[in-house]
């Protein structure tokens, strides 16, 4: 098994303000990091990615979708993700660290945009025709303006991303259909507790925990939960971890033993009980499928 590439902004050239933002077409981009791209791979930063031109496959955390022009592409960090593209591929990439964003928008968190929410239904928007001119100029303003040697040029670069997001967000919402949980009043506490899982779902699996860590009853978080995503508390964080066990198992050069005590189960038969309650299979069985 291959040890999974976790890539740094720093390892990219081009990256400009401290190392925290990267702007390229998809194009460049490809030509001067093919290394990188060609196996699967996680980041510790924020990707936006639009497709204007050619077609191919998106793998992202196990799911496949399909890539088109008008396709637009978010990854948080820890994703995981590989492409295959056509030769005619063109587009645009930019990607960013958090800090990087929120030093000017503190008060509007990067996980507040429901593409970036950890348990994202989609990591995808295929954008309609009319639109697909907008957000292409916005995307090449953003490129543009990086190229300049003006005042204020991070805060112009921020203030187009900020406005990418806002209507990528729109879109967003309007193809899930998601408005009643975009303006429902637990969302912000469930990000806080998205944001506690994060931090700690290797060390800690009971809802009590995080309860406890947010001030509020467990009942009350069962609520949330329930509310905004339609599952427990406890679904929420085993899913969580199995879904970096697949991650894991796939891609590290470890047991499945090491990997489940890593993951904070000492009883590895336990932990197979669970991987295979949840995904009809034990992990052995999702490695040989996966191989296939």
């Amino acid at each position: 098994m291959k040890k999974i590439h976790i890539l740094s902004i720093s390892q990219f050239n081009e990256a400009e303000f401290g190392k925290e933002f990267y702007v390229n077409t998809i194009e460049n981009h490809i030509k001067h990091t093919h290394l990188h791209i060609d196996a699967p791979h996680k980041h510790d930063f924020y990707v936006t990615i639009l497709f204007t031109q050619g077609s191919g496959t998106h793998e992202i955390d196990f799911e496949s979708y399909d890539i088109k022009p008008g396709s637009l592409f978010f990854l948080n960090p820890g994703q995981v993700h590989n492409w295959t593209l056509s030769e005619d591929i063109s587009g645009y990439i930019f990607f960013h660290t958090q800090s990087f964003f929120e030093k000017d928008f503190t008060r509007n968190h990067i996980q507040n945009f429901p593409f970036f929410y950890y348990d994202q239904p989609s990591p995808v928007i295929y954008l309609k025709n009319e639109k697909i001119n907008y957000f292409t100029n916005l995307f090449l303003s953003v490129l543009n303006e990086s190229k300049q040697i003006e005042l204020y040029k991070a805060e112009k670069i921020l203030t187009l991303i900020h406005l990418i997001y806002i209507d990528c967000a729109r879109e967003y919402v309007a193809n899930q259909q998601k408005i009643e949980i975009q303006q429902h009043t637990y969302v912000r506490q469930f990000k806080d507790f998205q944001v506690l899982v994060e931090e700690n779902y290797k060390s800690h699996k009971s809802a009590a925990f995080y309860s406890d860590k947010l001030n509020i009853s467990p009942k009350h978080l069962n609520r949330i939960c329930q509310s905004v995503i339609g599952k427990t508390t406890t679904e929420y964080i085993i899913e969580r971890v199995l879904l970096e066990a697949k991650r894991e198992i796939i891609y590290q050069k470890k047991s499945l033993s090491e990997i489940a005590y890593n993951l904070g189960y000492e009883d590895y038969p336990y932990f197979s009980r669970i991987f295979k309650k949840h995904f009809n299979e034990n992990p052995s069985e999702f490695i040989n499928k996966y191989r296939q």
